[in-house]
């Protein structure tokens, strides 16, 4: 069976004409085979997915359903949008069976179904919210109780379900949904104007669409867009609401309903080739990566509703960096990527997915951040489970679609947009199938390569990361190739291919010192450290008796790299040598004091000192960590 992906553009001719359109592979087109993201796919298979599955049943989620059904009686349960984080975990698990064979977890997957299926309502509806006492007040309050967000997450794991197994009886409760929604919502007689408070609706109304080819699901997603800042969904930024969705120049709000928007805008734009659309998505993009994204690649810098802060407000403690929003953000960028292959899209997914989304699970697959911070004393841990469980299952699901944003085909050409040891099989426009072999250790290692099993004439494009400044080079059986290879950017090997044929990319990866905009004050005077695409940290852990905001790296300090299999899951450690700032007796029991009484301090006690990738902290003892080094550069 062949497995669509998770997106699948159907993208019209625009004045992006002379830019290259994209088609993902499907899900099942690609075995994962490497070290690193192999091991966390199986532990989301055998371990994640099972145990999220019984915290669902153990929080009444499920029995929600079956209380809606009467076939329990019982109060709802839990908060109103928790219907969600059972499509959710369903989607996750639809996309692990495309790729796994799981009897377990497809048992659970029968197990959810039923229950959905027979909770829903004869004219379509489906919320167990809004069950009973509550069946007055459906539709009632769009802008706070999340009913059009629960029923997109609905259809998108009815349509992966769909594309995985090739059943459709999900998809049929989905379809129900949305004709319901569809008829109750809109511009003309008869319906009632209104959209989501919560974006995601106008994802799923569109993947709807590309799985049915019904043109009323797409058309009902442009309405939902075009319904902004008529003061429908609150008429705030909140709610991205403020103004017209093609008028909003900055990216502001709730990060999560934000970027959850603009990849549904992003997929209307794909269908329709609405230029208003791609201007503003250019402009939203441009905001959010120049002056509102932390190095992490994580977004909402805010406690206060979940969201963006003004331009460089990108506090490092108080960092709220939810980890749905990193999730969201990757599948806009997904999603831009498709539009015109510009590397900088993939750049940001492969960042964010090493940097802000991984750190949100455990090494063990058993726990969770829902906030990431970049500095904390100890006390923010992982939890088993939340109230408010959106991040765990929208983690699991990501994971589990992660094979198909590997790689993408055009008319003539394959394209490689991330690095991992994997075996794929892509088919060609012209009906060839071409085999791809990919070998490498990365991201410890910057060393790729390809065997290509196919033959005839078409063009392999590989990326070349941004962050890879200087030095790659690339050989074709053996032979150094003098094709220029430009950072962010995909290099094409137009070739007449043989099978067998080899190619070979080697990207350096020394240690980066990162600074930061002058604007974000807090970052003044100090260095991040990355090597290759993985952000590092200090944690006390590694650095006994050593608090690592007292670190200061000196110019010039040259980090080593150390292979630490047994540590963290396996990784790569730096090392290098620091300062420990000695404390300054000046200011004790003093908030200020005069600028020109301070004296000099002693340059203090040098020490080797171990970095471990970001994604790894706060798995062992709680202890302090910081991304974000003192620096005398």
């Amino acid at each position: 069976m062949t497995v669509r992906n998770r997106t699948s553009a159907t993208v019209v001719d625009t004045s992006r004409s002379t830019r290259v359109r994209l088609r993902p592979v499907p899900l099942d087109a690609v075995q994962l085979t490497d070290s690193f993201w192999s091991p966390r796919r199986q532990i989301n298979r055998e371990t994640t997915l099972p145990s999220q599955f019984q915290h669902i049943e153990a929080t009444g989620r499920l029995d929600n359903f079956r209380r809606a059904s009467r076939k329990v009686n019982l109060p709802f349960q839990g908060i109103y949008f928790n219907d969600s984080d059972v499509y959710k975990w369903l989607e996750g698990a639809a996309w692990t069976l495309a790729t796994d064979d799981a009897p377990g977890l497809a048992q659970m997957v029968e197990t959810a179904i039923r229950e959905i299926t027979d909770a829903q309502q004869p004219d379509g509806y489906l919320n167990t919210y809004f069950m009973f006492e509550r069946e007055a007040e459906r539709w009632s309050n769009l802008r706070d109780l999340h009913e059009m967000y629960c029923a997109g997450h609905l259809i998108q794991a009815a349509v992966a379900h769909h594309r995985a197994t090739g059943d459709d009886r999900l998809l049929a409760v989905a379809r129900r949904l949305a004709d319901h929604i569809c008829a109750v919502f809109g511009s003309g007689p008869g319906k009632r104007p209104g959209t989501d408070g919560h974006e995601e609706i106008e994802m799923a109304l569109v993947e709807l669409y590309r799985d049915t080819g019904e043109p009323r699901y797409l058309r009902q997603a442009e309405y939902f867009i075009n319904a902004r800042g008529e003061g429908l969904a609150g008429g705030d930024e909140y709610h991205q609401d403020h103004a017209p969705f093609r008028e909003q120049g900055e990216i502001v709000g709730h990060a999560v309903r934000a970027v959850y928007l603009n990849a549904g805008a992003a997929d209307i734009y794909a269908e329709t080739g609405e230029e208003g659309l791609l201007e503003t998505l250019d402009q939203l993009w441009e905001s959010m990566t120049s002056k509102r994204m932390y190095v992490s690649g994580g977004i909402g810098s805010r406690y206060e509703g979940e969201a963006f802060g003004k331009d460089y407000e990108l506090p490092n403690a108080r960092a709220y960096t939810e980890t749905c929003a990193a999730i969201g953000s990757v599948m806009w960028s997904w999603r831009m990527l498709q539009l015109d292959g510009e590397a900088r899209y993939a750049d940001l997914i492969e960042h964010t997915l090493y940097n802000a989304v991984l750190p949100g699970v455990s090494l063990d697959g058993q726990s969770y951040f829902y906030q990431n911070p970049l500095e904390d004393n100890g006390a923010h841990r992982r939890q088993p489970w939340f109230g408010c469980a959106c991040c765990p299952p929208n983690v699991s699901r990501t994971l589990a679609s992660l094979p198909s944003y590997l790689y993408g085909v055009s008319d003539d050409s394959i394209w490689v947009h991330l690095y991992a040891e994997a075996n794929a099989h892509m088919a060609l426009p012209d009906g060839r199938t071409v085999e791809l072999r990919q070998r490498t250790r990365y991201p410890w290692d910057g060393t790729v390569e390809f065997e290509v099993r196919g033959e005839g004439a078409f063009a392999l494009r590989l990326r070349i990361p941004g962050w890879c400044a200087a030095g790659a080079t690339l050989e074709i059986n053996g032979t150094r190739a003098d094709t220029p290879l430009v950072p962010g950017s995909y290099v094409e090997l137009r070739r007449e291919w043989t099978p067998g044929d080899m190619v070979r990319l080697t990207l350096p990866m020394p240690v980066r010192g990162i600074s930061c905009h002058p604007s974000v004050a807090e970052n003044v005077g100090r260095i991040a450290l990355m090597r290759g695409p993985l952000l590092y940290c200090v944690e006390a852990a590694d650095n006994p008796g050593v608090d690592p905001g007292s670190l200061v790296i000196s110019t010039g300090t040259a980090f080593s790299t150390e292979d630490a299999p047994s540590l963290l899951g396996g990784l790569v450690l730096l090392r290098g040598e620091a300062r420990v700032a000695p404390p300054d007796d000046a200011w004790t029991g003093t908030l200020y004091r005069t600028a020109d009484t301070a004296t000099g301090q002693p340059p203090g006690q040098a020490k080797q000192i171990t970095a471990i990738p970001y994604y790894a902290w706060a798995n062992r003892e709680p202890s302090p960590m910081c991304v974000w080094l003192r620096s005398d550069r």
